[in-house]
């Protein structure tokens, strides 16, 4: 199990990776974002604007336009590239409470 501090280290670097790759995105998401972590009873959350994770704050949201939901470990490994997006919610160890289309484009950006 991965501490807080590693978690929110991994969440920062995918925060990372969605405004590296949102630069070649032609339109950004505007959402709401929360993450919860159950194996460590916590989580965070922020906005996804202008092709960034902003405002990470500790605690979840429960009004989140998009929720993801990972034990620490998979969040670590989804932002180490260990753990496939796709893969990692086709089997469970992700779970997105998202549209459709949110959920598509989250896919593209992570």
């Amino acid at each position: 199990m991965a501490t807080i501090e590693e978690t929110r280290a991994a969440l920062e670097r995918l925060a990372a990776a969605i405004e590296k790759k949102s630069g070649s995105q032609e339109s950004t998401l505007e959402r709401s974002v929360s993450t919860n972590i159950p194996d460590l009873g916590t989580g965070f959350h922020g906005r996804l604007a202008e092709g960034k994770l902003q405002d990470i704050t500790d605690g979840t949201d429960e009004d989140a336009q998009i929720t993801l939901t990972a034990n620490s470990d998979d969040l670590v490994a989804l932002s180490n590239g260990e753990l496939n997006f796709a893969n990692a919610w086709a089997s469970g160890k992700l779970k997105v409470d998202a549209s459709f289309m949110d959920l598509l484009k989250l896919r593209s950006l992570l």
